[in-house]
């Protein structure tokens, strides 16, 4: 079974000075009522009971709170005063005990934000996509960028996951593994000097396209300037839109993550090499904040990504 990893803070919150629960709901009771005897009804308690639960709330809140009168029980200015306050830590007190429904994804009307990467417009949002359409079509789905305000988004609820390569995330963020990444190279079959093998002088002399945006491209670049080896850069994009009709066109080659090269290739009729310089790898992972870590739309949505990506062998 797949792990899950998390970094936070422990929050501590003093409420010793709040009457018990049930005092409270005796008061509420209580102020509609006007009747010891029907509150105790409702409560399914004693009289005498009701009585001990009055008097430990009078003590509390310095006040009668209640006085007989030829009506019932009239309330004192005080009560009048805290009964809003004390139905709206009710409410409180309901919606923390009160368990969150399942996810519907065939009846949810909702909008789900991720942050990817440019590869995962073509690698994993058609795939979410089509599971959604089927699975959950009053879902829309809203892609975002990866960048420096992720993991303020994520926090924010404005995100609900960023999958990719995302190693600067902080503390409070759940992750979990989709599936790891190699390098690898693309060439047009008809390349005049590659045949079936890419060999280390070959990549040395061919033209390349170097695609400048995405996180795993410092890792090329770091293992670029280990080995020594400059290449000869024809064209810079800023994404991979256009690379595949480029490079099935042309003489010149690319290297990428195996998992948009390998999708390109299968879109463009271009032919996969393994890459001849040691790259090294990384995983590709699913983010999101502690504080939706319970959220039942929000774990609907990861298991959809599981489901989709998680390569078997994954344990971390």
């Amino acid at each position: 079974m797949a792990s899950i990893t998390l970094l936070k803070n422990t929050i501590m919150i003093d409420t010793s000075a709040l009457p018990e629960p049930k005092l409270l709901h005796l008061f509420n009771v209580l102020y509609d009522t006007r009747s010891v005897t029907r509150a105790a009804e409702q409560l399914g308690q004693s009289q005498p009971t009701i009585s001990i639960w009055l008097g430990r709330l009078r003590e509390q809140l310095h006040d009668p709170l209640f006085v007989r009168t030829p009506g019932g029980m009239a309330p004192t200015p005080r009560a009048d005063a805290l009964i809003g306050p004390c139905r709206e830590v009710l409410e409180s007190l309901r919606r923390l005990t009160t368990h969150q429904p399942d996810f519907d994804p065939a009846t949810a009307q909702r909008r789900f934000r991720l942050c990817v990467s440019d590869a995962s417009h073509i690698t994993l949002l058609p795939q979410v996509l089509e599971h959604l359409r089927k699975a959950a079509p009053g879902i829309r789905l809203e892609a975002a960028r990866i960048d420096g305000n992720t993991e303020r988004a994520l926090e924010a609820g404005e995100a609900d996951l960023a999958v990719g390569f995302v190693p600067w995330l902080g503390g409070g963020m759940y992750q979990q593994v989709l599936f790891p990444q190699d390098w690898v190279c693309l060439s047009s079959p008809g390349h005049p000097r590659i045949r079936h093998r890419l060999d280390l002088a070959l990549y040395r002399g061919e033209g390349h396209v170097q695609i400048t945006a995405g996180t795993g491209q410092r890792l090329l670049e770091a293992a670029l300037g280990r080995h020594a080896i400059e290449r000869q850069i024809v064209l810079e994009l800023p994404g991979f839109l256009g690379l595949g009709a480029i490079i099935g066109t042309t003489d010149l080659i690319a290297t990428l993550p195996r998992h948009i090269g390998e999708t390109l290739a299968k879109m463009h009729d271009l032919t996969v090499h393994d890459c001849p310089v040691a790259i090294e790898g990384f995983s590709v992972k699913q983010h999101w904040h502690a504080r939706y870590h319970l959220d039942s739309g929000n774990r609907w949505l990861r298991g959809v990504m599981v489901a989709l990506f998680k390569r078997e062998g994954n344990s971390s």
